[in-house]
């Protein structure tokens, strides 16, 4: 599909995929410790998610975002 004014940008940035890596991470692992009956590991699984998107907001905010002063896009 065409975009005539660019890519806008969702998700080709080092903000983005860092974040989704942890959160993904944080998912694995919390269904298996869920499986394996580990209430406390999965908790602190679905910590780690939410620090997962405080990540990415973060560097979002340093500049590592879609538009950001440390951001350099890529052609695909």
């Amino acid at each position: 599909m065409s975009n005539p004014i660019g890519d806008p940008g969702h998700g080709h940035s080092p903000a983005a995929w860092t974040a989704v890596v942890i959160m993904l991470v944080a998912v694995a692992f919390g269904t298996l410790f869920f499986y394996l009956d580990m209430p406390v590991l999965v908790w602190i699984s679905a910590g780690l998610l939410v620090v997962g998107a405080l990540v990415g907001w973060g560097m979002t905010k340093a500049g590592y975002g879609v538009g950001g002063s440390k951001y350099v896009a890529k052609e695909h």
